[in-house]
Parts: C-alpha cells; sequence; structure tokens
C-alpha cells in the first residue's frame, strides 16, 4: 500500500535533507513500568538533516492480535482497536498539520481507525492510524480503549479536541528496514515483532 500524503502529523523539523535513524537505547522511564516491558530494549531514534534530534520510537516486541476486523479500507485488520504498538518522544516538541502544537514529552502509541463520515475523506489509502497521548494518562499495556475513548485521550496531546496521530501501515514484506524519501514525506520502514509496517516520521500536508 502507498504512504498517506495526507497525514495528520509532523514530527519535529520541516527542513527537507536528509533523515536517517540511529539507535535510542532503552524506553524512557516517564511509561509505566508495564509499558517498558513490552517495548523494543533498544528504540529508532530519528535524526534530522542538521544533526537535530526530531524524535524517538520505541514498537512492541510482538503485535497484539485479534479476530480480523470486518471493516472496509484497513491495512491492519488484526491489530485490535485501541491496542498499545508503541511510545515515542519529542524532545522539542511536534507540530499537527492542521497548527496544532504537541509539547515536548512522552506518548504513547494507540492503533485506531479513522471514521468514514465524510469528514475524513481521502486523507489516507488506508485508514489505519497511531494516536498520541501522554505517557502520564495512559500505564495499562493490555487496555483497549472504545474509539471515543482514545480520541479525548489523545486530544491531550494537542491541547484541542483532535487528537495527535501518525500515519501506519502494514509495509511490503521485502521492504528493507531504515528511512526512505517519498515525495516531501519521509517514511520509516521497520517492524513489530515480525509485522512490517511503515509510517510517516516527518512531512508536510499535501491536500
Amino acid at each position: 500500500m502507498s504512504k498517506s500524503v495526507a497525514c495528520m502529523l509532523m514530527l519535529g523539523s520541516l527542513a527537507f535533507g536528509q533523515y536517517k535513524i540511529e539507535p535510542a537505547g532503552p524506553p524512557p522511564s516517564e511509561l509505566s513500568a508495564g509499558m517498558r516491558d513490552a517495548l523494543q530494549k533498544d528504540g529508532i531514534k530519528v535524526v534530522g538533516p542538521n544533526g537535530s534530534l526530531v524524535c524517538e520510537l520505541w514498537f512492541r516486541t510482538q503485535a497484539p492480535s485479534g479476530p480480523a476486523s470486518t471493516e472496509q479500507g484497513v491495512s491492519l485488520p488484526t491489530i485490535p482497536h485501541g491496542s498499545l504498538l508503541g511510545a515515542l518522544r519529542f524532545p522539542n516538541g511536534g507540530q499537527d498539520r492542521r497548527g496544532f502544537s504537541i509539547k515536548a514529552g512522552v506518548y504513547t502509541l494507540r492503533y485506531s481507525l479513522y471514521p468514514p463520515d465524510g469528514n475524513h475523506q481521502g486523507v489516507a489509502p488506508q485508514r489505519d492510524f497511531l494516536l498520541l497521548t501522554p505517557a502520564g494518562d495512559d500505564s495499562n499495556v493490555n487496555a483497549t480503549p472504545s474509539f471515543d475513548e482514545l480520541v479525548k485521550m489523545s486530544a491531550k496531546s494537542t491541547g484541542g479536541t483532535h487528537p495527535g496521530v501518525l500515519s501506519i501501515w502494514k509495509d511490503d514484506p521485502g521492504t528493507a528496514q531504515g528511512i526512505t524519501q517519498d515525495g516531501e514525506d519521509w517514511v520509516l520502514h521497520t517492524k513489530i515483532g515480525v509485522l512490517p509496517i511503515a509510517m510517516i516520521v516527518v512531512g508536510t500536508f499535501q491536500g
């Protein structure tokens, strides 16, 4: 599946040079002990073209799985809604593509789908997204909040009514892990356990 050209969140710098990834070390102490245990012991650091740290990411060691979703337009149908997939740290904050600032700090990443209500028509070729929630408000690894609950939790990341989100999709199995440029977007290719995923980590709004 091709990447989203309308992902809502850009991480850190908007200067488009060469981005790269480096080891990030263990999950941050702001996360609960249970969450740290469920995440990679060595995360992924995204570094900007000027050497600045854009963000750090830690994904789960194994992808949670459940009955396949019957929803349309879903790239990761066996991931239960609300499942914890990882965590992210902004050292310098981020910004929603609608202009909402996201404060520096640590956030959990939970899986959701944008609603087919007409308000999100064309925002992405897939409906899969990760919603950011401040780590201090989210400590239960096994929680699977409903859509409304998760949006309310994630809205704290923007300080408004709209959640902070990242576009994610199932990657092609043969894609090498790393970070690649696709137009004005930079896409992280990695795995959650054995599940290949892709996620936009730096980008600009295209429409």
